[in-house]
């Protein structure tokens, strides 16, 4: 089931009339139940349930979520989890906890959201760890190099007891930010129409020399320099414009990415690069929880370790059925519909690329990165350590056959 289905038939303006009556996070969750397309009358009835059920008792605690571009036509294309964290928050509080989500850049975009939340505009938000980088440095550890190898090294790190030391205690630390769950797919370059007619890339140099945008990553900018990338700062709500006009030849992201943001139209080949991490995450505020009541802690890992594992799956499924980026294409997927091929590089390829810019192979212009990272995670090697654990599993584990686990136990 998708909430952009069901909304399908809804006009903006009564989504918005709608939402003034019974909260936006009524209305998406109340869409939630429908397989299909709903009906305003139907939509109305749902939302006023869920209204009535949400509102029953008076909560403890309501927490606000900016999650940036999200919205009622692609929350479910890409599954980052965040809709389904809220609705099981509230049920497994039974009301203590109440979270309202502001999606839609409404209260916070791609770059503010992490800000937001560490001034207490908001008290979570959801975001990508990479635009998030520029508020909270720490994030930077996720995005060396071909640190990780597969979506699956990305959700094994995220489950183990080891991504408390490496990831989530050092950003708590340093940001203030509380690291719940995260998808996980790994970025690729994103070509505009200047690759339309030309043939499906198969070989790295194809790119040599292209200008792509960047995201706010330091390290991000590292790898595409060692790969004469030729990196361009570009703002994740002006990147469309920027590879309509051709003012760039593509941009670093995800495939999902490109799905959810209605950039496919001007997309022409997703090249999966795989060449760091691209991780659409869901962080609250550290002095929010610690206030909690221990049980309501408690219940927040929770809803976190389950939509952690939602993610992992639905993601998974969503990649294939809804955004279309495998080989061959199912039909009735986005890049079908927009005439997106992906293009997956042969292994040799992408071997060449790790060794150009990965920390293993060209440690040098990584160094100065490293030692700050580093010295924040208390003398820990982040990136060797990290390297390690996503490499505790065999390569060719699927993403969703990861056990999950609940990382803040000890294993």
């Amino acid at each position: 089931m998708k909430v952009s289905n069901a909304l399908s038939g809804i006009t903006r303006r009564d989504l918005f009339r709608l939402s003034g009556q019974f909260g936006m996070s009524s209305v998406l969750l109340g869409a939630g139940a429908f397989a299909g397309a709903a009906s305003l009358p139907s939509l109305a009835k749902a939302a006023e349930s869920t209204y009535e059920k949400r509102f029953k008792n008076e909560p403890k605690h309501t927490l606000k979520m900016g999650a940036s571009g999200f919205n009622s036509r692609n929350l479910l294309i890409e599954r980052m989890g965040a809709l389904e964290f809220c609705r099981d928050l509230e049920e497994r509080t039974e009301g203590e906890i109440r979270v309202e989500f502001i999606g839609d850049n409404q209260i916070c975009g791609q770059l503010s959201c992490v800000e937001n939340t560490q001034l207490g505009v908001v008290d979570m938000y959801a975001a990508s760890t990479q635009n998030s980088a520029g508020g909270a440095p720490y994030l930077n550890v996720l995005d060396y190099a071909y640190m990780f190898p597969t979506r699956a090294s990305q959700y094994h790190f995220l489950y183990s007891p080891e991504s408390m030391k490496l990831l989530r205690e050092p950003l708590e630390k340093r940001h203030g930010l509380k690291f719940l769950f995260s998808h996980c797919e790994l970025r690729g370059l994103q070509m505009g129409q200047s690759f339309a007619d030309k043939p499906t890339v198969t070989k790295l140099e194809e790119l040599f020399g292209t200008k792509n945008r960047v995201t706010g990553t330091q390290l991000g900018r590292i790898a595409m320099q060692l790969l004469n990338l030729n990196p361009v700062p570009v703002a994740w709500e002006e990147t469309l414009d920027g590879l309509k006009q051709g003012l760039i030849d593509g941009a670093e992201t995800w495939a999902s990415a490109v799905a959810y943001a209605n950039m496919s139209p001007v997309v022409s080949q997703s090249v999966d690069l795989k060449f760091f991490c691209g991780t659409e995450h869901t962080s609250m505020s550290a002095k929010v929880f610690d206030e909690m009541e221990p049980h309501l802690q408690d219940a927040i890992m929770e809803s976190s370790y389950w939509a952690q594992a939602h993610v992992q799956a639905a993601n998974e499924a969503a990649l294939i059925k809804t955004v279309g980026f495998s080989d061959p294409q199912l039909p009735d997927t986005i890049f079908v519909r927009d005439n997106v091929r992906p293009a997956f590089l042969p292994e040799d390829q992408i071997k060449m690329a790790e060794e150009m810019c990965s920390p293993e192979f060209n440690p040098e212009p990584w160094a100065q990165w490293r030692e700050r990272l580093n010295n924040w995670a208390g003398g820990l090697d982040t990136y060797q350590e990290i390297y390690d654990v996503a490499r505790q599993i065999p390569q060719d584990t699927k993403p969703e056959n990861v056990e999950p686990r609940r990382w803040w136990r000890s294993a």
